[in-house]
């Protein structure tokens, strides 16, 4: 199976403000510690974010809760962050789950807690209907 070339400049930023992060920090402090520093890296780069960004989550056409996601990059990239071992399907599956809710294209899961910093590029298929983003009423899927 081949894999997906992909050729977005706005996560390779972001990648590359996380990496600087780890570079400098390491690993073994708690995500809100990594957390305050991307955020210092990505205001240097120049990227408009929003911090734990409440966003309302629907089932069925009813709202029924919200869920806080650490960062939202110029209103089109959704990065979630940890500070674990390692990733685990279980983590994946909540970044997922996250874009489908907010029928947001595409994401970054970022763990700080490895040795190595881990990096997985979210998409997923199903979002084809407009996103719930406040401002943001693009729908086309990445590619």
């Amino acid at each position: 199976m081949e894999k997906e070339k992909i050729e977005d400049d706005l996560t390779y930023k972001i990648i590359g403000c996380a990496m600087k992060v780890h570079a400098t920090l390491g690993n073994g402090f708690q995500e809100v510690i990594y957390q305050r520093a991307l955020a210092i890296e990505m205001n240097k780069a120049g990227l408009a974010f929003a911090r734990e960004l409440e966003m309302p989550i629907f089932f069925d056409g009813e709202q029924i809760g919200t869920r806080r996601v650490d960062f939202l990059v110029k209103k089109e990239v959704m990065v979630e962050l940890k500070a674990i071992v390692g990733i685990e399907d279980v983590h994946l599956a909540q970044g997922l789950n996250y874009l489908v809710a907010y029928k947001s294209d595409k994401g970054l899961l970022i763990n700080f807690g490895a040795k190595s910093l881990e990096v997985k590029r979210l998409r997923h298929p199903k979002n084809k209907m407009p996103n719930t983003i406040p401002g943001n009423q693009s729908n086309n899927p990445v590619n």
